[in-house]
C-alpha cells in the first residue's frame, strides 16, 4: 500500500496534491471506503462525531474531497459478512480512509477482521489514515495513547512502519499535545517518533518516507 498518514486529514493544498500523486489519477475519477471503526472505541462522546465524518462535515477532510463514489466498511460487522462479499470490495477500491478515534481498538479490529491480512497485497491502494488511523500503522503508540485496552496490554500496533506518531501537536483543542508533552513521549517510544500538526502528513510509499507540510512537525530520531 501507499500510505498518507495524516494528523488532521487531508486539510491543505500540499495535502491533497500528495493524495492525488499516490492515486495516479484525480479524486473525482477514484473510489474511496470511508473505515469509521476507531470512533467506536471511544463511546459515548463520538457518537454524533462518528456520523459528521461519515457525512463530510467535520474540520478535517476525508470523504468530502470529491471522490467518485464512497462507501463504508465497518471492521466489526466483518467477521459475521462472508469474505467474499467483502475482499473483493477492498482490493477493487483506490482508497482507503480510516478515521481517528481509539488506535489499540481500531487496531484490535483490523487483526480481528482480517483487514489487516490483506494490506501486504494492496500494493495499488492508497491508505488515507486522520489520527488513529495514522497511528496505528505505527510498531507503538505510547502509553500516553492507550485508552481502550487490549487484553494482552501493552501498546503495539500493526508495525507497518518503523516509527510512532503523535498527533494533534500545539492543537489548541488537545491541551496535552504540546511540543513538551511530545518529548516526553518520544522519550517512552522505543522507535523513531514523529510529532506532527494537523497541516502536516507522512507519506510511505516503497519504503521511502517524506513529510508533507504547511504547518509544523518534529521527528525525535533513536
Amino acid at each position: 500500500m501507499k500510505l498518507l498518514l495524516t494528523s488532521g486529514g487531508v486539510s491543505n493544498r500540499s495535502i491533497r496534491d500528495a493524495l492525488v500523486d499516490m492515486l495516479g489519477k484525480p479524486i473525482a475519477e477514484s473510489t474511496a471506503l470511508c473505515i469509521p471503526t476507531a470512533m467506536y472505541g471511544m463511546l459515548p462522546g463520538t457518537a454524533v462525531m462518528t456520523w459528521r465524518q461519515i457525512a463530510g462535515q467535520t474540520p478535517t477532510p476525508m470523504v468530502e474531497l470529491g471522490w467518485k463514489s464512497v462507501g463504508m466498511l465497518e471492521l466489526t460487522a466483518l467477521p459475521s459478512i462472508d469474505e467474499e462479499n467483502w475482499v473483493p470490495l477492498v482490493r477493487e477500491t483506490d482508497a482507503l480512509l480510516v478515521c481517528g478515534g481509539d488506535v489499540l481498538y481500531l487496531h484490535h479490529w483490523m487483526r480481528e477482521s482480517g483487514l489487516a491480512d490483506l494490506f501486504p497485497s494492496l500494493s495499488g491502494t492508497v491508505y488515507v489514515g486522520l489520527s488513529a488511523g495514522s497511528m496505528v500503522m505505527a510498531p507503538h503508540v505510547g502509553e500516553e495513547f492507550v485508552g481502550w485496552k487490549p487484553a494482552t496490554g501493552g501498546d503495539s500496533a500493526l508495525g507497518m512502519v518503523g516509527f510512532s506518531i503523535f498527533p494533534h501537536l500545539d492543537n489548541v483543542m488537545c491541551p496535552e499535545n504540546t511540543m513538551a508533552d511530545a518529548e516526553q513521549w518520544a522519550a517512552r517510544v522505543p522507535v523513531p517518533g514523529y510529532a506532527v500538526d494537523d497541516e502536516t502528513a507522512i507519506t510511505v510509499v516503497d519504503g521511502v518516507v517524506e513529510v508533507v507540510s504547511e504547518g509544523h512537525w518534529k521527528l525525535f530520531e533513536r
